[in-house]
């Protein structure tokens, strides 16, 4: 779901369906006469307008689709939840202190539906762009979602297994949730990298165009703004938090090494140095080759590759001993 949604942003689709019709709207149009009622509508929109004036009716059902496919998935994925989890809640075949989180989560979704509308009605007004803040809060609850299923998922699997009786330091496990709230900060700036377009402002690496801190990262008043508002900053941004990363999870990795873990998670330490080599690998690769669709799209299933193995390295090390026992 997050992967198709970043498509449907990196192909430009998400303004295509300019109407949100949560109940009815399964079907995609079934006729021509159909396909001319959603491109009129289309047409009505500051994207066609401004941008895609020059599209006829067979190029714009190349980018409705993936809207599409993205709002059809997310309510597939509602129903795939929702009747399951009723049916082990009535016959009595999960916890009454489950219960509570299986909710949640479907709420959540149902929340994400709700984010994702006010996202895109943001451009359908004036500009045909949504707001990188609204684009980056719909992410965010995304990964946020993901990150809770996940971390409840794991704390069912893991629940019967036997504690050891080794200590785990608590300055391991400190670093460890450190470095996942880091990972989860660092997708938050990629949102803002997206919805600035600020991919394209520098394709070099490691320097950009030559400078290690590039001309312009504070050109706006209040300063506050750069951080948001200026694709300059939000790329220099989000270097700097990989950096940060690229330096930490190398560091809990080495300590790990040196500490006597269960063999699952010194597995986990390895995936984790590997999800990060990857992403790295992915995110270089993505900006000098001008962010092509296939490897943007790839470096962000690498970024939740990476928040994956990070959260479960740290559900490991704080379930195995919470904070306060070591």
């Amino acid at each position: 779901m997050v992967l198709l949604g970043g498509v449907t942003r990196l192909t430009g689709s998400g303004l295509s369906m300019v109407k949100w019709e949560p109940i009815t709207g399964v079907l995609p149009p079934l006729n021509q006469t159909e396909w001319k009622e959603v491109f009129d509508l289309y047409q009505q929109s500051p994207e066609y307008k401004k941008l895609n004036y020059h599209m006829d009716v067979d190029a714009f059902k190349g980018i409705f689709y993936f809207e599409y496919a993205h709002r059809v998935l997310g309510r597939l994925i509602g129903f795939i939840f929702l009747l399951p989890m009723l049916f082990f809640i009535f016959t009595k075949r999960v916890t009454r202190k489950l219960i509570p989180k299986l909710i949640t989560m479907f709420v959540l979704g149902g929340l994400q539906g709700l984010l994702g509308w006010y996202m895109v009605k943001s451009g359908l007004v004036n500009q045909p762009s949504v707001s990188q803040y609204r684009l980056t809060a719909h992410l965010g609850l995304a990964i946020a979602i993901y990150a809770y299923i996940i971390w409840v998922g794991l704390s069912l699997f893991y629940q019967n297994s036997p504690k050891p009786s080794i200590l785990i330091p608590a300055g391991l496990k400190r670093l460890a949730t450190g470095i996942s709230t880091l990972a989860f900060i660092t997708i938050l700036s990629g949102g803002f990298v997206a919805g600035l377009r600020a991919g394209f402002a520098y394709n070099t690496f490691p320097t950009m165009n030559g400078e290690w801190i590039p001309t312009g990262i504070l050109q706006m008043q209040p300063a506050w703004r750069n951080l948001f508002e200026n694709g300059i900053t939000a790329q220099f941004d989000h270097r700097v938090l990989a950096t940060l990363l690229f330096l930490l999870i190398p560091t809990l990795w080495w300590i790990g090494r040196k500490t006597e873990l269960p063999r699952h998670l010194q597995i986990g330490f390895h995936l984790l140095l590997a999800a990060l080599a990857l992403q790295l690998t992915l995110g270089i690769s993505t900006l000098l080759l001008h962010v092509p669709i296939p490897l943007a799209s790839a470096h962000q299933g690498g970024a939740l590759l990476l928040l994956t193995a990070s959260l479960f390295v740290t559900h490991r090390l704080i379930k195995l001993q919470p904070f306060g026992s070591s």
